[in-house]
């Protein structure tokens, strides 16, 4: 059995290479340094938030359909809390700019996602594993 959640994880995180620098170059040229520096956090955390996603939906599908529905539905709001958790722990230890952080986070993740769904809508692979 062939973890196609986790793959596809991993496909968003490979396109943090291009989305990644774009944030905090964005951040940089708007916040300073310290906005750079709260932006690339904000990205890692997305790209964390999304390992987990995979991770998270591949082992609840090998335990039954019913788990896998379960862990999508809860496991998306539970990610999103731990995405807020992350950010608020962050700022609290860390001298961020929260509002870089913030916009990188949710700019990231959006563009991430959109990037993925046309990518599987223009199947820019030939035989996606999903479609056996």
């Amino acid at each position: 059995m062939t973890d196609i959640e986790l793959g596809m994880a991993w496909k968003i995180v490979v396109r943090t290479v291009w989305v990644g620098p774009v944030a905090v170059a964005a951040a940089w040229a708007l916040r300073g340094p310290v906005g750079a520096w709260s932006a690339a956090v904000g990205v890692a955390i997305v790209v964390g938030n999304f390992l987990l996603s995979g991770w998270v939906l591949s082992r609840a599908l090998r335990i039954s359909p019913g788990v896998y529905h379960a862990a999508a539905l809860f496991g998306f709001l539970l990610r999103l809390g731990l995405i807020a958790a992350a950010m608020f722990a962050v700022a609290a230890v860390a001298d961020v700019d929260k509002h870089a952080m913030g916009i990188a986070a949710v700019g990231s993740y959006l563009v991430l996602l959109t990037l993925e769904a046309v990518a599987m809508t223009k199947s820019t692979e030939r035989e996606p594993e999903w479609s056996n």
